[in-house]
């Protein structure tokens, strides 16, 4: 299902041009092969003027390291504002320093595009160099609302969040079970075959952690990190106990931390933390682990948990990176072992509560009692049906919808 639309990365295109205009420097950060640098090469058509550089082609660093001001070749033109792109260029060690002064100097003159998929966003806290001399957002994987193309805005959705509309219900389930099938990455996506996904897959863990891990990190035992990510897609679902899997390596507590720390880095995970503003004898400190490349994972609910998660996980990020407020992804878990997949937060209050199973159509009893004491709207998605239910809880109403229409339109 090859769809010349999605290759546009048309909400992606929109964040960029919001950020751009206020800042001469922006930050792209997000997975390898999530498309990051096509975006940036689409970024570039709407100017005249415009430079690629990669530090991972030998000819770009070479040109980098003979004279840091290489780009000053490019010059002005027309009313536009030269465009230079530095991707990968985190790998520089002093990378932070080297753009510092290019702004200082130069950002009357340029624009410029950083990406990278090392986690540029990391280097945000504490003591950062560069602060208030760029704006950062993210790029995804592939969610149902880009492959949607989704026109609800923001500030509907929120007023709104258990309004859903069931238009081209063949067509979203469609996409949604051949994300399932190949995950949201573009190449195995827009191939629509299970075998290039497969053969995909295979390399893309592998290259990521024995060439950008190894590379850029002080972990010597690759071997043990491609073990840890192995074991993950069996642990979805729940919170992850670090103990166990320190237990099941043979390495210290503080080394699977360490390890599981260097995934998120470098977009193989992402975790959440559980909730506990407002809920009574909550559980503190665990934390639950998710995958960009979920298709790997063979349970079915697991799998279906994980993609809500993702796209829920951009819908935060973008919604932060465009300044609508401070977004936060969490899970709900008490010492009576009710649980709820996902509370999204806003300036750390709660905002909307979010269930998952496959089939259920009745609101799970964790869902309405959560809903009951946090006084928020709440939605159970699942996986099949074309039709939603709008259950009374008390004053409250709980949604009850198919995952695919309800994150086709969120914004």
């Amino acid at each position: 299902m090859h769809n010349g639309r999605m290759e546009k990365r048309t909400p992606y295109i929109k964040v960029w041009k919001e950020l751009s205009a206020e800042k001469a420097m922006i930050f792209l950060a997000g997975p390898r092969q999530a498309g990051k640098t096509t975006l940036a090469k689409l970024v570039a058509e709407s100017f005249s003027n415009q430079l690629y550089w990669n530090w991972d082609i030998p000819d770009h660093r070479r040109m980098f390291l003979e004279n840091p001001s290489f780009f000053t070749a490019v010059s002005r033109r027309d009313s536009t504002r030269p465009f230079i792109i530095f991707d990968e260029i985190h790998k520089f060690r002093d990378w932070k320093n080297y753009l510092k002064g290019v702004y200082d100097q130069f950002s009357g003159e340029y624009q410029f595009l950083v990406s990278g998929s090392g986690r540029l966003d990391l280097y945000q806290k504490g003591g950062d160099s560069l602060a208030g001399r760029y704006f950062l957002f993210h790029l995804f994987p592939f969610t149902m609302a880009e492959i949607s193309d989704t026109k609800r805005s923001y500030s509907e959705f929120i007023a709104n969040p258990l309004d859903i509309n069931m238009k081209d219900s063949k067509k979203r389930e469609e996409n949604w079970r051949q994300l399932s099938d190949l995950s949201g990455f573009p190449e195995p996506f827009l191939s629509g075959r299970k075998t290039t996904y497969r053969r995909w897959s295979n390399t893309y863990s592998r290259q990521l952690i024995r060439e950008d891990i190894l590379d850029l990190t002080e972990i010597k035992s690759v071997q043990d990190v491609e073990t840890l990510y192995t074991l993950l897609p069996s642990k979805i679902g729940s919170p992850l106990s670090a103990v166990s899997l320190a237990e099941t390596l043979r390495v210290s507590y503080n080394t699977v931390k360490n390890w599981l720390d260097v995934l998120e880095r470098f977009y193989l995970a992402f975790s959440i933390p559980t909730w506990t503003g407002k809920i009574a004898r909550a559980i503190q400190k665990e934390k639950k682990y998710y995958l960009w490349d979920y298709s790997r994972i063979e349970n079915q609910a697991a799998r279906f948990e994980n993609m809500v998660a993702c796209d829920l996980w951009r819908a935060v990020t973008l919604w932060t990176d465009l300044g609508m407020g401070n977004f936060s992804l969490h899970f709900i878990k008490d010492k009576e072992k009710r649980e709820v997949d996902f509370l999204i937060a806003k300036d750390g209050k709660p905002a909307l509560l979010v269930e998952t199973k496959l089939s259920e159509k009745q609101p799970a009893k964790a869902l309405i009692a959560f809903q009951n004491m946090l006084g928020v709207p709440a939605v159970q998605l699942n996986d099949t049906g074309d039709s939603f239910q709008m259950i009374p809880n008390g004053q409250a109403r709980i949604l009850v919808a198919p995952a695919y229409h309800w994150l086709a339109e969120l914004p």
